[in-house]
């Protein structure tokens, strides 16, 4: 295994996480809705 497959599989790991991550921030976060209060003068 000298053909630097440890490298190589690394890096197609990094690029996909990249992707991932980027994919991922232009999701709303979960769980974090905010509720009206049912009277508007509160």
């Amino acid at each position: 295994m000298a053909d630097n497959f440890l490298e190589r599989h690394h890096e197609e790991y990094e690029k996909r996480k990249a992707s991932w991550l980027r994919k991922k921030k232009h999701l709303p976060p979960l769980g974090r809705t905010v509720e009206k209060p049912e009277d508007e003068a509160l």
